[in-house]
C-alpha cells in the first residue's frame, strides 16, 4: 500500500509539472504567429463572403433544375 501511495504521489508531481511547461509551449507558438494585417483581412473576408454567395447561387440553381427534372420525369 506505501508503494502505490507513494507512485501516485510522483505521478501527480509529474502531472502538474508538465502543465507549465504545455502553456510554455502554446505561448511560444502564439509568439511565432504571423497575424495579418487590417487590409489584407479585409481582403479575404470579402473573398470568402464573394464565393460563400456564388456557391450557393449555383447550389440553388441546380437544385431548381433537379427539382424541375424529377418532377417532369415523375408527371409522365
Amino acid at each position: 500500500m506505501a508503494d502505490s501511495a507513494k507512485n501516485a504521489k510522483k505521478e501527480k508531481a509529474a502531472k502538474t509539472a508538465k502543465k507549465p511547461d504545455f502553456f510554455k509551449g502554446v505561448r511560444a507558438e502564439f509568439k511565432k504567429i504571423s497575424w495579418p494585417d487590417k487590409d489584407s483581412l479585409m481582403k479575404q473576408s470579402v473573398a470568402v463572403v464573394c464565393i460563400s454567395v456564388v456557391l450557393g447561387a449555383v447550389i440553388a440553381v441546380l437544385d431548381f433544375l433537379m427539382q424541375y427534372g424529377v418532377d417532369f420525369l415523375t408527371s409522365l
